[in-house]
């Protein structure tokens, strides 16, 4: 893997792949991974997923449909291998909780990809779904949201969320959290393997920041 400073000296940008399993904010995930420096592919290529500098899962709508398309692609094995191997890996949005054990919806189960502890769950919200910008809490050790302003925010829009923060702190996580009602797991940091519950190529200057940050570190 080349080093962010000697890609930056050599002027290459990160190869980056946006897996495209039939669900996603693709191209606005492509546009703003490529202003943020990376040479975007978005593709159902998993030889191309496998090969690349950084692995991007992003996922809109029923978490049970985001892993159908996933499964049928037969995508699972190619992430987990890579976090397995230390090769980054970002999830967005349904992206990030097809990463948990399971997810709940309407009284469903569905199986997740297993490389975070815990699931998935409706929020304890009476107002959903949760829809807009908010701030986040971020550990001091963030790599991925370092150099945030305290007031920064992001664009959330989702009705579920991983609510259960101790279970991957003691898995040796880095989580930042949000505020609807009730707290939430908003991002996670984890080796390889990053996640956000919110929408980073919809929000601005602060989306552009975690892309570059996140692309530093391939």
């Amino acid at each position: 893997m080349t080093t962010d400073s000697a890609r930056a000296t050599a002027g290459v940008r990160p190869r980056v792949v946006v897996l495209d399993y039939g669900s996603g904010n693709l191209r606005s995930a492509e546009r703003a991974l490529a202003r943020a420096g990376a040479e975007v592919t978005v593709t159902a290529d998993l030889t191309a997923a496998a090969a690349a500098d950084g692995l991007v899962v992003p996922g809109v709508g029923a978490y049970a449909a985001c892993m159908a398309g996933i499964d049928a692609l037969r995508a699972g094995p190619v992430i987990a291998d890579r976090v397995a191997a230390g090769r980054p890996v970002l999830g967005i949005c349904v992206g990030m909780q097809v990463l948990f054990e399971y997810g709940e919806e309407h009284g469903v189960v569905s199986k997740g990809l297993g490389l975070l502890p815990g699931g998935v769950t409706r929020l304890a919200a009476r107002r959903l779904p949760h829809m807009g910008w908010n701030t986040v809490d971020v550990p001091p050790a963030s790599r991925l949201l370092a150099g945030l302003p305290a007031d920064g925010r992001f664009y959330f829009v989702h009705s579920y969320a991983a609510t259960e923060p101790a279970g991957l702190v003691a898995a040796g996580a880095l989580v930042t959290t949000a505020t609807h009602e009730t707290s939430f797991v908003a991002a996670v940091e984890r080796g390889p393997l990053s996640a956000a519950q919110f929408h980073p190529e919809k929000s601005a200057d602060t989306g552009a920041l975690l892309l570059r940050n996140w692309l530093a570190h391939l």
